[in-house]
């Protein structure tokens, strides 16, 4: 509960400053419970509506933003779809072109500068936010994905770092769990955590025990595998996969706990171990894990950056799904194709898609062919028993949870939303040019 938020609310509706400071009052005594007293409350709020005061009505660009008439949650960012793709791309235009050599305009897994010689990569995931409740899975599941998209840029990882917050009433244990499930994928694939930050959600403003953090990792290579390099005649190749954070998600608010267990494990960073460690990566395009909006959104943003036709053959696709995953996706009705099953991706030449499958089968990971590349329009395409369907990425991810399926039912009309946040965006870039300028010229 954030009480900074519910202040500027009634400020905003002209509700009095007592009942403010009541209804304030109320709800802080509900959630701490009898770990404080009604005066302390009482005088608690009065502090939170006197900031909140203090910082309304400020103008000028170091304290106000264009607002783009749409929340996170209606126009879908985060929730891997079309609309979180158009809100990434607006980022790239406000961070505009830089001399990476592999930039935020790519939409890669991750970024790589040149340094000494070699490329330097770097990444960062959040963790998944319905497992607030359950750190050790939310620090070993994002730990486990940044890694991935640190070794599906060819990459070898030399570092994590973590980044954990938990809100004002949330258990110190919590950090503690977390961190755990960072440490056993690092300590596992033998690097290190070496760095991070702690914090509380909001400071003293947001109540409750809701956890939310990132994990970042560092990497070196010689030879990138991006996306970019994706050329006409390729071949997809996929191997297994058993999902992550979204599959265990799907999992425990379903009912279907059992599957969790499937998710713990490291197949598709062995299999990336393999293949770096083997003469066969020089001959690999580009690598992705199957995360965003599931191999629709990856199929997507490949050949949006390459500027290719991909063609994705779902005859083998199902049996690269763990099986106890895929009962219970069939189960619940949710599209395998929507949803993150954190698969490993490999496109490369068809003559070196031979000795691609035998290193990974060499690390105990089946892997698939599973599509191919052409020239055409920058678009992804499904071929089901030879017939050509859409397989372009919906509003958003496959709906996995009680509340995703509701949450999915409520749309506003995307095009109206879109013209507000590409107004956003404007008006970020134009004021990042306006400081700028300023701090340039002193």
């Amino acid at each position: 509960m954030d009480v900074e938020e519910i202040s500027r609310r009634h400020l905003a509706a002209g509700t009095p400053d007592d009942d403010i400071v009541h209804l304030l009052s109320r709800d802080i005594l509900a959630i701490k419970h009898n770990r404080i007293s009604s005066t302390y409350a009482g005088a608690f709020a009065r502090a939170v509506l006197a900031e909140a005061k203090n910082s309304t009505g400020l103008s000028g660009d170091l304290f106000a933003f264009e607002p783009s008439g749409s929340t996170m949650g209606e126009f879908g960012v985060g929730s891997r779809g079309s609309g979180d793709f158009f809100a990434h791309r607006q980022l790239a235009r406000i961070i505009g072109r830089t001399s990476a050599a592999v930039g935020v305009d790519e939409m890669d897994d991750a970024g790589a500068v040149r340094a000494g010689g070699d490329y330097i990569i770097t990444t960062v995931d959040g963790m998944h936010s319905r497992l607030s409740d359950f750190p050790f899975l939310a620090g070993f599941h994002v730990t486990r994905a940044t890694l991935r998209d640190v070794y599906v840029m060819g990459a070898k990882p030399v570092a994590l770092l973590s980044d954990i917050h938990v809100a004002d009433d949330g258990d110190v244990a919590k950090i503690f769990d977390y961190t755990a499930g960072v440490s056993a994928v690092g300590e596992a694939m033998g690097v290190p955590l070496v760095t991070g930050s702690t914090l509380r959600i909001g400071g003293d403003m947001v109540l409750g025990t809701r956890m939310t953090g990132c994990v970042g990792a560092v990497g070196v290579a010689n030879h990138l595998t991006a996306r970019k390099a994706i050329q006409p005649g390729d071949v997809l190749l996929m191997t297994e996969g058993a999902g992550g954070g979204t599959i265990a998600t799907a999992a425990i608010y379903s009912g279907f706990p059992d599957v969790v267990d499937e998710t713990i494990n490291l197949h598709f960073l062995k299999a990336c171990e393999a293949l770096l460690a083997s003469d066969v990566l020089n001959g690999i395009h580009a690598m992705t894990d199957v995360t965003n909006g599931g191999l629709r959104g990856d199929a997507y943003e490949m050949a949006e950056t390459a500027g290719c036709r991909i063609v994705v053959e779902e005859d083998e696709l199902r049996t690269l799904v763990q099986p106890k995953v895929l009962a219970m996706l069939d189960a619940l009705e949710i599209d395998y194709l929507g949803v993150s099953l954190d698969a490993l991706l490999v496109v490369a030449p068809p003559e070196v898609a031979p000795d691609i499958r035998r290193v990974v089968a060499s690390a105990g990971v089946a892997m698939k062919e599973v599509g191919y590349v052409e020239k055409g329009a920058p678009e992804s395409v499904l071929s089901v028993g030879g017939e050509i369907r859409d397989f372009s990425p919906r509003f958003r991810e496959s709906a996995y949870t009680p509340v995703k399926k509701v949450v999915d039912e409520d749309k506003r009309d995307f095009a109206e939303m879109k013209a507000g946040v590409e107004r956003a965006a404007e008006a970020a870039l134009a004021k990042k040019l306006r400081i700028l300028s300023r701090l340039r010229s002193s």
